[in-house]
């Protein structure tokens, strides 16, 4: 929603003004519009900092679609995981957060349509509406019915071929970092100790090293390192958007970029000349 409007401020009175004993966290208002992979990927990146109990409000894409153009529709709906509680349209935003992992339950929110009213402001008047039932006890069975399923929009995945892990890049953060879809658990696949080369953008762009922190390359370095959550990073040490500079603005990245990583196991090609040829 940004901060350039009145919408996070209404949110947060209408919060306040029902409970007062409540804590309201701010993940980002800087996803962009209907953008629920975004919005999946920050929430995802940090709902297990939060302690049990605590209730997600998701007010991206967050429009209900009602048999609109032969679609199935979307409907407000609750996802319970980890003992938390995430609200959402349906919009695909639940499978791209879960990605393979189950639910603990799932829920659509129940009497959406008697009030067409509600569809003007949806984040406030259906999802947060919702929200602030659970923090005051309501039960989740006076709010909304069981629901089998929800929809799963498309993120693309790292993939492995023949000595290559091809990935792309799915965020970049405020200094410019950009962060890709690929998980050290798939590196960690091809063994320990083998010798890579990581290209991206250009093929006089690379790095065949991992770093366990930004410090380890000099100032102005490029470097690449698995971030707390797993995921790898391009960076530059101390560089920073806005400032000396990011991976983003140097190196022009962008989301969606492809990032390929070769390995060159024993036996294989052995110099870093040869991929060049």
């Amino acid at each position: 929603m940004g901060l350039n409007d009145h919408y996070v401020a209404s949110l947060k009175g209408t919060i306040l003004k029902s409970q007062k004993d409540v804590h309201i966290i701010d993940i980002s208002h800087a996803v962009k519009p209907f953008d629920i992979s975004e919005a999946a990927f920050l929430l995802s990146s940090c709902y297990k900092d939060f302690p049990e109990g605590t209730v997600h409000i998701i007010g991206v894409d967050s429009e209900p679609i009602v048999n609109f153009g032969g679609t199935d529709g979307s409907f407000p709906s609750i996802l319970i995981y980890k003992k938390q509680y995430f609200i959402c349209n349906d919009n695909g935003f639940f499978g791209s957060f879960l990605k393979e992992e189950a639910p603990d339950s799932f829920w659509r929110i129940d009497d959406v349509l008697s009030n067409p009213n509600l569809f003007q402001f949806p984040t406030k008047n259906l999802l947060l509406t919702a929200g602030l039932l659970l923090l005051k006890g309501d039960k989740i069975e006076n709010i909304a019915s069981p629901f089998e399923g929800y929809k799963k929009a498309f993120t693309p995945m790292a993939i492995m071929e023949t000595n290559l892990i091809k990935g792309y890049i799915i965020h970049i953060d405020n200094f410019g970092n950009a962060i890709t879809n690929i998980h050290k658990s798939l590196f960690a696949r091809f063994g320990k100790d083998i010798p890579f080369i990581l290209y991206f953008k250009k093929e006089d762009y690379y790095i065949d090293v991992i770093s366990s922190s930004y410090n380890e390359v000099p100032q102005g370095e490029k470097v690449a390192i698995f971030n707390e959550n797993g995921y790898l990073e391009i960076a530059i040490n101390r560089g920073a958007n806005g400032s000396t500079g990011g991976a983003q603005q140097l190196f022009g990245l962008h989301t969606h970029d492809m990032v390929r990583i070769e390995f060159t196991p024993q036996g294989s090609r052995q110099t870093i000349d040869s991929f060049f040829t």
